[in-house]
């Protein structure tokens, strides 16, 4: 048996409720021009918003679903919460902990990556096939969730970059499974942007200068572990920051536009860790993951880490 990470069900969840731009602006404190820019150039439109929304509401149903593919007699060792925000909950709740109770997985260990921001979602597969590999019996699994909520304008506005949105997604992971295969896994981390938020207008004019040419080479850096070229990826299943960012990024791969993901920007705009599985679903859905190809998982978290995951899609 491989004891690659594969990915056994992939699954997000979104509010009903949708809201144009314009309707948080006020809110975020946007002029109307500053929301111009954000539609006209950024490429955002519509976002998934809902204030009524609970976050354990936010983050439960996807991973319920994911779960319906665990097989029968196996049991979930790890539950792990990926996060971009440090701090969700008051001091005295333990996200993780609550989210494996409500799952009633009471036996597994629950715990929280944030560390790498929007990108700790890919963090997380990868650290949850290393424990899967070096400590579980065969057949564990392991559940990955994300989902938080743009709770004040203070998490929910990135200036000149992104407008944060409400969603979840949970995946379902173990080792040598019958699910896309994890075949690589790559970060970097840019330390002198550690500020994220809080950077300089000098850091902010420095990340931004690096960012299409650093996530690049992340891409193609993932590619190459995978044992593969460009030429054999399928597609790239991004995450949702905004439309300059990435057609500033694949200007500098030389890559056709046609090979990233791009629909789901103006949809729904940024959603944390979860935009890739989000993508991944949509695309899934329409039918647009084929059987045997490859495609590369890719976010980049402020602080700031890019980080991209190449898997083989199998059709089940």
């Amino acid at each position: 048996m491989s004891d690659a990470t594969t990915l056994e069900r992939i699954e997000s969840f979104l509010p009903e409720r949708s809201v144009k731009i314009d309707e948080v602006a006020g809110s975020l404190g946007l002029r109307r021009a500053e929301v111009g820019v954000f539609r006209k150039i950024y490429g955002l439109d519509r976002l998934r918003f809902d204030p009524d929304t609970g976050l354990f509401d936010l983050v439960l149903p996807a991973a319920r679903q994911a779960l319906k593919a665990l097989p029968e007699g196996r049991r979930i060792r790890y539950v792990i919460y990926a996060h971009t925000m440090q701090t969700l909950t008051p001091p005295h709740i333990d996200a993780a902990q609550v989210i494996r109770d409500d799952l009633g997985l009471h036996d597994a260990e629950a715990f929280a990556l944030t560390q790498q921001a929007c990108v700790s979602s890919l963090g997380a597969i990868d650290l949850a096939g290393e424990l899967l590999r070096a400590e579980a019996p065969e057949g564990a699994h392991a559940l990955m969730v994300t989902g938080e909520r743009a709770y004040s304008p203070k998490v929910q506005l990135i200036p000149n970059s992104a407008i944060m949105a409400d969603a979840a997604a949970a995946c379902l992971v173990t080792v040598g499974g019958r699910g896309d295969e994890v075949r690589s896994h790559v970060t970097r981390t840019l330390g002198e942007y550690a500020a994220g938020l809080e950077m300089t207008k000098e850091e902010i004019q420095g990340f931004g200068r690096a960012y299409g040419t650093v996530l690049g080479e992340v891409i193609l850096e993932a590619v190459r572990e995978a044992g593969l070229t460009f030429d054999d990826i399928d597609l790239v299943v991004p995450h949702n920051v905004n439309m300059v960012s990435w057609r500033q990024t694949i200007k500098e791969m030389g890559a056709d536009p046609g090979r990233f993901f791009l629909d789901n920007i103006a949809r729904y705009s940024h959603c944390y860790a979860s935009d890739v599985f989000v993508n991944y679903t949509t695309l899934r859905d329409s039918d647009r993951l084929v059987d045997g190809r490859h495609y590369v998982l890719c976010s980049v978290g402020l602080g700031a880490t890019f980080g991209a995951m190449v898997i083989t899609h199998r059709k089940r």
